[in-house]
This record gives structure tokens, C-alpha cells and sequence, in this order.
């Protein structure tokens, strides 16, 4: 079973790259914005207490974050591995995803980051921003603000698994299918270590 933390600054290429992944190894795929949008639109109890933190402006408490990331897990038992995307953002929540990956008798194989520069992150948002009429992706401000929120939150992150060697940097200039043979080479150093 492999398990990864997929990291990377927004507009990095990392939805495209795990959308890749997850074909290519067969992983299931678990993004914290996707199971917020599930479990709110389904009415379920953990999307009832998101809810109550969202519609203020809030950010949702880990406890229910995990809660959620334990249901996904827990629904399937049978997967290759996991793909984690857009979580853990925190040092508590990859201690919390630890102890939950160690509950199950496995544990996180390996975090890569999408190393993109600043300026090459402004101009892919711009771009899209343009393609897609998102509006945070049209402010060099607010771009430039996720930039530093970016930064803030995951290089703690990206310490806790360095000192375990589970950090990786992968340069995530170039092609799709330069940047994605560039993780797959990764990814396959990591499998040749835990098989």
C-alpha cells in the first residue's frame, strides 16, 4: 500500500498531477474540499457541524476534518493506497492523520511537493483566472496572499515528514507529462523501499 501527501502552492498543477496518480497507481483519491462539499450536501452530521463553522467565515475544526477523513478510510478498506490532496495542513492534522493511518496498520509512504516559483504560480493563476472567471485567480493581491498562506502552513508539514525522510520536492516546471514523469520516478523510489 502506498500512501501520499500530494503538496503544492495553488495553481501548481497538483489537481491535474493527482487526478494522473490516481489512475496510473490506483489510489483513491481524498480531498478535504470534496469531502466537505459531500458531507454538507448530503446533510450528514459531520456536514451539519462544518456547516455551522463555513457559514461564519470559519475554518472547520480538525475533530471534524478527521472525522470525515476516518469515514472515507473506513468506507474503503480494499484501495491500493491514498492520495491525500489539500490535507494535512497543518502539523496536528498529519499527527492526526498519522495515528489514523497507524490505526489502520499502515502509514503515510511519502509528501512531494510541486516546487513552482512565486512568479510562475502568479502568472498560471492570472491565466486561469482569465479561462475560468474566478475572481481570486484574477487579484495579484490575493494570489499573492495564498502564496504566503501556502507557505506559512505547509513548510511546517513538510518538517514533520522530513525528519521521518517522507519529504520530497519535485520541480513542477514544465509539460504535464515532464512534471508527471518526474513523480511517477519518485513515487517508484518510495515503492522500491516499502515493498
Amino acid at each position: 500500500m502506498i500512501n501520499l501527501i500530494l503538496f503544492g502552492p495553488p495553481g501548481s498543477g497538483k489537481g491535474t498531477q493527482a487526478a494522473r496518480l490516481v489512475e496510473k497507481y490506483e489510489l483513491l483519491h481524498i480531498s478535504t474540499g470534496d469531502l466537505f462539499r459531500y458531507h454538507m450536501k448530503n446533510d450528514t452530521l459531520l456536514g451539519q457541524k462544518a456547516k455551522q463553522y463555513t457559514e461564519k467565515g470559519e475554518l472547520v475544526p480538525d475533530s471534524i476534518t478527521i472525522g470525515m477523513l476516518r469515514d472515507k478510510v473506513e468506507e474503503n478498506p480494499d484501495v491500493n493506497g491514498y492520495i491525500f490532496d489539500g490535507f494535512p495542513r497543518t502539523v496536528n492534522q498529519a499527527e492526526a492523520l498519522d495515528k489514523l493511518l497507524g490505526s489502520k496498520g499502515t502509514s503515510i509512504s511519502a509528501l512531494t511537493e510541486l516546487r513552482v516559483s512565486d512568479e510562475e504560480i502568479t502568472t498560471r493563476l492570472l491565466l486561469r483566472g482569465k479561462d475560468s472567471g474566478r475572481a481570486d485567480d484574477q487579484d495579484v493581491e490575493i494570489i499573492k496572499n495564498r502564496i504566503k498562506v501556502y507557505k506559512e502552513d505547509t513548510i511546517p508539514v513538510a518538517l514533520h515528514y522530513a525528519q521521518i525522510d517522507k519529504a520530497f520536492i519535485v520541480d513542477g516546471i514544465g509539460s504535464i507529462d515532464e512534471v508527471f514523469d518526474r513523480l511517477c520516478q519518485r513515487i517508484e523510489s518510495v515503492k522500491a523501499t516499502i515493498e
